[in-house]
């Protein structure tokens, strides 16, 4: 004779005159279950998928996870690269260029080594994107100029600003991080700017610096520094050729919108 009925997840089943209990996993237990990577089929991880079909078959988050490689308790690497994605709501590779190393450690799973992990892959993409503009670049053209240096400053938090010392056909140099300021402002020495251009005998200058609020029209005070620096440079024989912003993914050069006065 054989009695079988089920509560809360149990099956019991009597049967010739012996017990015998099964637990069945709910919901809550199978995704706890699916949680590690080594329950998804091998083709399907991120590791092997990438190995057997190239990293172009990734998506974002299987990209990423093979850079973190681990997960933490109770979420896998796959888990944890959408977390890191989905902070600023976009769920985008984009999200990570804006973390600091600080954000990063507050992210459960996220200790020193993942951190700087992170921070080196953000850093090469932007020296990746940079050298491939370099080759035979002449430093006279706003579009190119801002191009080689998009990536590098369009997600920064604070205001830098970067001089290039030029020699007489715009070819560089040398380029230089002058200052760090804060959100709202950048201080620009012209005194600091011109004992380096004479030290690497600079012909011609450029001045970039970038605008946390992603917007990059000159302010006032960008108008009126350029000025300062333009009348400096005149008295020594050095020429200030442009001023560039760099926004968000945008940029204005100061020579284009006929700023340029000194």
């Amino acid at each position: 004779m054989q009695i079988t009925y089920a509560f809360r997840g149990t099956i019991t089943v009597f049967y010739d005159c012996r017990l015998f209990r099964y637990f069945v996993p709910g919901e809550k237990q199978k995704r706890r279950h699916m949680s590690k990577i080594k329950d998804i089929p091998p083709e399907e991880r991120p590791c092997e998928k990438c190995f057997l079909k190239g990293p172009e078959a990734l998506t974002d988050s299987e990209l990423l996870s093979v850079i973190l490689r681990t997960g933490t308790g109770g979420m896998n690497v796959l888990e944890l690269a959408n977390q890191i994605m989905a902070l600023d709501g976009s769920h985008s590779l984009l999200s990570v260029m804006h973390l600091t190393k600080e954000q990063l450690m507050e992210i459960r799973g996220i200790g020193k080594v993942k951190s700087v992990q992170l921070l080196c892959i953000c850093e090469l993409v932007k020296r990746i994107t940079r050298q491939n503009a370099a080759p035979s670049l002449k430093f006279d053209s706003p579009a190119l100029i801002a191009r080689y240096y998009m990536e590098s400053m369009r997600h920064l938090e604070q205001e830098h600003l970067v001089v290039l010392f030029l020699d007489t056909k715009c070819h560089l140099r040398k380029e230089t991080y002058i200052s760090k300021g804060t959100v709202n402002q950048s201080f620009l020495s012209p005194r600091e700017i011109f004992i380096e251009a004479l030290r690497c005998n600079a012909v011609n200058i450029v001045l970039i610096h970038n605008h946390p609020s992603g917007d990059c029209t000159p302010s006032r005070e960008d108008i009126l520094s350029t000025e300062k620096i333009i009348k400096a440079g005149k008295l020594i024989g050095i020429f200030v050729i442009d001023h560039i912003i760099i926004g968000d993914n945008n940029y204005s050069s100061m020579k284009e919108l006929s700023l340029m006065k000194g």
